[in-house]
Parts: structure tokens; C-alpha cells; sequence
């Protein structure tokens, strides 16, 4: 079994999800951080992040810009799509994006998500 605690980023300008969302990865063994904007995360910078978990729509950089710039850097780390916008859900869909979530998402199918990718980024590194 891994022991290594994953540290998911979560950005949202909402703080009752960032709470909400911190609370569902904390209870499942990671290691939440949280971020009200686009800016303020990528000021922290992605060093020590294994996980992106992002609303689409926000002030300055939406989701969709953010999740472009983080794969340009970090190709390899998955990143999560959370919306409550129907146009931003039929966009995300056109897109073909995985790990696309509209709100009220289910907790559970975002965690089996988010622990998927993980694994599955573990696997590659391991070979």
C-alpha cells in the first residue's frame, strides 16, 4: 500500500466548495490546499502538486485557461473540471474533457476520479 500523502490543489472563488471539496479529499488521505483564484495558485507555483481540482468559471483566468497553462508545465499532472454553468458543461463535453464534474457533483465519483488519475500517473512513473 502507498503511504505517500497526494496534495491536490483545489481553486475556486467560492469558499464554501474550497472548504467543502478540502473536506471530501481530507477525509479520503489527501492532503487538500486551496486557492481563491487562478492567480493566487500560480504564484505558489505547481512544485509539490500532484492534482488540479478547478472551477471553470472565474474572475481573470478561468479553468480552461488554467488547466492549458498547467499542462504546458506539467503535462503529466491531471487537472478537474468543476462547473455549475450548463454552457460550460456542454463546452467541456465537446472538448472530449475527462475528469469533467458539473455541480451538485457526486463526492464519491470525484474522489474515484481523482484517485484513478493518481494511480495511473504512479503506474507510468514506476515503469
Amino acid at each position: 500500500m502507498n503511504t505517500r500523502s497526494y496534495v491536490v490543489a483545489i481553486v475556486d472563488d467560492d469558499p464554501r466548495l474550497l472548504e467543502s471539496v478540502g473536506n471530501l479529499l481530507e477525509s479520503a488521505g489527501y492532503e487538500p490546499v486551496s486557492f481563491t483564484s487562478a492567480a493566487t495558485f500560480l504564484k505558489a507555483g505547481l512544485a509539490g502538486i500532484d492534482a488540479l481540482i478547478t472551477d471553470i468559471g472565474m474572475p481573470g483566468l478561468d479553468g480552461f485557461q488554467l488547466r492549458d497553462l498547467v499542462s504546458r508545465e506539467r503535462p503529466d499532472m491531471p487537472v478537474f473540471l468543476i462547473t455549475g454553468r450548463h454552457e460550460f458543461a456542454e463546452q467541456g463535453r465537446a472538448h472530449g474533457i475527462s475528469g469533467f464534474f458539473r455541480k451538485p457533483f457526486d463526492g464519491k465519483a470525484l474522489l474515484a476520479a481523482v484517485g484513478s488519475a493518481l494511480n495511473q500517473q504512479e503506474s507510468g512513473e514506476n515503469r
